[in-house]
């Protein structure tokens, strides 16, 4: 693929409770090189979507620490039984974001919380029948095709129908598809949309990903210390950042992932994973640089 992307937004996504989600963090890269630089600013989901929306350089590709949509392949539906499971991932979305519309800072308490589709999520003590009706016996709940993959690659994934624990990704993905939703006209989702032969587009990342290219394994991922990150950066072949006080893991994952987006994204191989076909796209999505 050619290089064709000026710009490398990474952002470390949040589903915490509040008008402002410490969680969140955002960084960007520049194609012509330097270290990759931090956003910084007080971040809410909604000046995530306003940037989004609003103010991206041109041609960026921006990577969301996010799942994009739930399972689907593995027991053919998103919520297989129920009469109104949506058919692919933007559908998804609008019905996230028409059911937890009233829910203030893009949560999404309504939509798990409904009567009808709190069977499918684990949350708190209450493990819905439907929570593992892949059978699978890992008990982390029902994977996608790219989350098979992760595994494969010396990853742990969570389900994102997983909504407690530290290990959750529920409530941050479902809080991002209301976002993804509102994007719908502004910022094409690879690979549910396809890849345009131009402009920005939005990408699934894992920051674990990013880390274990860089040369941290898997379980030491996390990085909250410049020189834990600046010795990650050199393995991708990018300047250092320049230490400023403390760091947190957060914006570390941030500025390590706006690197390593720049590094790869070129490569065709990030663009065709084997095992997606565009049955999987469209209804799964994907997450970049998963094999």
């Amino acid at each position: 693929m050619p290089r064709r992307f000026g710009h490398f937004l990474a952002i470390d996504w949040s589903g915490a409770k509040g008008p402002r989600q410490k969680g969140i963090a955002m960084a960007i890269a520049h194609a012509e090189g330097g270290p990759p630089i931090l956003v910084d600013h007080g971040w809410s989901r909604e000046d995530v979507l306003g940037v989004l929306r609003d103010e991206l350089p041109d041609n960026t590709l921006v990577g969301v620490d996010l799942g994009t949509a739930l399972p689907h392949a593995d027991c053919g539906d998103y919520f297989p039984g129920w009469a109104d499971t949506p058919a692919d991932a933007p559908a998804l979305w609008s019905l996230i974001d028409r059911i937890a519309s009233d829910d203030p800072n893009l949560g999404a308490n309504s939509f798990v919380t409904h009567p009808e589709l709190r069977p499918y999520f684990r949350d708190g003590s209450d493990t819905g029948a439907y929570f593992t009706c892949d059978g699978a016996d890992h008990g982390r709940g029902r994977f996608r095709i790219t989350e098979h993959a992760q595994a494969e690659m010396g990853c742990k994934p969570y389900s994102n129908f997983n909504l407690v624990g530290a290990a959750q990704v529920g409530k941050s993905s479902l809080t991002g598809m209301r976002m993804l939703h509102r994007l719908r006209g502004h910022l094409p989702v690879w690979p549910i949309d396809g890849l345009p032969s131009s402009g920005s587009v939005l990408v699934e990342i894992y920051t674990t990903l990013a880390a274990r290219e860089a040369g941290r394994s898997a379980a030491k991922a996390k990085m909250r210390s410049y020189e834990e990150l600046n010795s990650a950066l050199e393995m991708l072949g990018s300047p250092h950042v320049p230490t400023r006080g403390t760091v947190d893991d957060h914006a570390t994952d941030a500025l390590l992932t706006a690197a390593w987006l720049r590094k790869v994204a070129s490569e065709p191989e990030r663009w065709s994973p084997r095992d997606m076909t565009e049955e999987i796209a469209r209804t799964e999505g994907w997450t970049f640089g998963a094999l």
